[in-house]
C-alpha cells in the first residue's frame, strides 16, 4: 500500500483530502504544520507528498528544498498561488506537479495516482537497463543517475525527463513534445515548466550549468541530449 503525505495546515481541507485518498486505498498521514510536515517526510519515507505552500513556522518551498538535498519523493505542490512566476519557482526546486486552490478533491487523487503510475512504470522497465555517456551513467532499472560514481537524486519528472532525451541524442525535441513524451499527455502544466525542470537537472547533473555538457538548448525549438555516447 503506498503512503501518501499531506501537509497542510488548514485542518478541514487536510481531513477531506485524507478521507478521499484513504478511499482510494492509500495509507495516508498529516501534518499541520511545516516542521511536523518534514519530520514525517524523513521518519515514515513516504511513496508521495501533498505540499501546501503556505504553511506556519516552515514554508512548503523550504521543505521541498530541504528534502531535495536528501530525497527524490515525488512531491504535489498545493498553492493559492497560481501565476506562471510562482509554479516555476515551485518547479524549479523540485516539485513533480502543482494544483491550484481551490481544487477538488478527486483531483488531488486523480494526480496522485498518475504521479505514482509513471513511477511504478519506470521501476518496471524491461528494455535496455543502462545508457552510458562518461562520467554520466542513466540506470533504467533502478531509476537511478551516477555522475563520476556518485549517485544524483532526480526527481520522478527529471529522471523521465533526462531518459527521454538521452534515448535519442542528437534529436532535438520541442518543449511540447517533452511536455507529452516525459511528463505524459495528462500534464496540464505550461510548457515554460520544462524550462524550470531543465534547470533544476542540469544543475545536478553538469560541473557547469551555465555551459552545459549533456543538455543543450536548440533555440527556437527546445532541447537535445548531446552526442557523446560511448
Amino acid at each position: 500500500m503506498d503512503k501518501i503525505l499531506i501537509v497542510e495546515d488548514d485542518v478541514k481541507t487536510a481531513n477531506l483530502l485524507r478521507l478521499y485518498l484513504r478511499q482510494a486505498g492509500y495509507k495516508v498521514e498529516v501534518a499541520n504544520d511545516g516542521y511536523t510536515g518534514l519530520d514525517l517526510s524523513r521518519s515514515m519515507q513516504p511513496d508521495l507528498i501533498v505540499l501546501d505552500l503556505m504553511l506556519p513556522n516552515l514554508g512548503g518551498l523550504d521543505i521541498c528544498r530541504l528534502l531535495r538535498l536528501e530525497s527524490s519523493v515525488p512531491i504535489i505542490i498545493l498553492t493559492a498561488k497560481a501565476t506562471e512566476e510562482d509554479v516555476l519557482r515551485g518547479l524549479a526546486l523540485g516539485a513533480d506537479d502543482y494544483i491550484a486552490k481551490p481544487f477538488s478533491p478527486r483531483e488531488v487523487v486523480a494526480r496522485v495516482k498518475t504521479v505514482l503510475r509513471r513511477i511504478q512504470e519506470h521501476n518496471l522497465h524491461n528494455g535496455q537497463k543502462e545508457l552510458e555517456f562518461g562520467d554520466l551513467i542513466i540506470n533504467l532499472t533502478r531509476h537511478e543517475v551516477a555522475i563520476e560514481g556518485e549517485v544524483v537524486h532526480l526527481t520522478p519528472k527529471e529522471f523521465k525527463l533526462l531518459e527521454t532525451l538521452a534515448k535519442e541524442p542528437g534529436r532535438a525535441f520541442s518543449r511540447l513534445e517533452l511536455v507529452e513524451r516525459a511528463f505524459g499527455y495528462d500534464y496540464e502544466g505550461l510548457e515554460r515548466t520544462v524550462d524550470a525542470h531543465v534547470m533544476n537537472l542540469r544543475k545536478k547533473i553538469e560541473h557547469d550549468h551555465t555551459n552545459p555538457h549533456y543538455v543543450e538548448t536548440v533555440y527556437g525549438v527546445g532541447y537535445r541530449f548531446l552526442e557523446r555516447r560511448i
